[in-house]
């Protein structure tokens, strides 16, 4: 909770850069554009750009690891799905990214109703632009390419305003913190 808590003063710029951990800073900073997602693959095999995939103030854009075989990614897309209704009415949408296949997404989106889209970063293009590849899992095996999870809030023109991140893949931000930080953005904070 602690490593949470540090986290979230980073990313709402409450805290120092001083009291940041260098080694668990996760993707691009906030305040700057986010890196170009390209058109990556939904769970219907439409490409989506990043433009097609924002609200009217913004896109909440999350890095999981695997709808297909990952317990904590699948509690997570679930979880995230319960906010969809309240980001629409602060005026966000929500997609995640993953290097699971579009069918694979097809699959878990039909089987838990997920209400938005599943992106397929094949090759893991998208997840190395942002820096987020699990260094621990090497060529061959399942999981060479996955990200390591993140939450990222960015604004009509791509730009970070916010990135929610857990120590370890197997605690994941919750819905109602997404919504919190959405809610202290639009306050000024």
């Amino acid at each position: 909770m602690k490593k949470l808590f540090a986290v979230l003063l980073l990313a709402f710029g409450l805290a120092t850069p001083s009291l940041a951990n260098p080694d668990f800073d996760l993707g691009p900073a906030t305040g700057v554009p986010a890196p170009s997602i390209g058109t990556p693959q939904d769970q219907t095999g439409a490409p989506r750009a990043l433009q097609s995939l924002m609200g009217e103030k913004g896109l909440v854009l999350f890095f999981f690891r695997s709808a297909a075989w990952c317990p904590y990614c699948q509690a997570q897309l679930i979880d995230l799905n319960s906010g969809v209704a309240d980001l629409a009415k602060r005026g966000y949408r929500l997609a995640g990214i993953s290097y699971d296949k579009p069918e694979t997404n097809a699959g878990f989106v039909a089987a838990r109703q997920i209400g938005y889209p599943l992106l397929s970063d094949r090759g893991s293009v998208v997840i190395d632009r942002f820096g987020l590849r699990d260094p621990q899992y090497k060529p061959g095996r399942i999981a060479f390419g996955l990200p390591r999870p993140i939450i990222f809030i960015l604004d009509t023109n791509g730009v970070i305003k916010a990135k929610l991140y857990e120590e370890t893949y197997k605690t994941r931000p919750p819905a109602a913190l997404v919504i919190q930080a959405i809610d202290k953005l639009a306050a000024g904070g």
